[in-house]
């Protein structure tokens, strides 16, 4: 199982990004899909995440300017960033629960830096 991030960069506050993340392997059952993020000298954190059925969950300082979504038949999941702060600056990694055990597995992570 691999996850294959991507969509990070630099971006001026009030900007926009969209991350994209997808699955690989064969025969896979996705649990929750989503997104966490670390910034320096912090712990990672959780910014967003999808059930399988489509319901989002969110870090309270990014709801309503991020938006989570998911194609379970491509096996992908995005990450629409809107309205960035420099606050938002961290690495993004996304995470996806596999398998009827759920292990958590984690992409390689994506940097995302929002700054003048």
């Amino acid at each position: 199982v691999q996850l294959q991030a991507s969509g990070g960069g630099l971006v001026q506050p009030g900007g926009s990004l969209r991350l994209q993340c997808a699955a690989s392997g064969s025969g896979l059952i996705i649990f929750n899909m989503g997104w966490y993020r670390q910034a320096p000298g912090q712990q990672r954190e959780m910014v967003a995440l999808i059930s399988s059925t489509g319901r989002p969950n969110y870090l309270d300082s990014v709801r309503g300017r991020f938006t989570i979504s998911r194609d379970n038949a491509k096996k992908m999941v995005w990450l629409q960033m809107n309205s960035l702060q420099s606050e938002d600056t961290a690495v993004y990694y996304c995470s996806a629960e596999i398998g009827l055990a759920r292990i958590n597995y984690w992409g390689q992570g994506t940097q995302v830096t929002v700054s003048s």
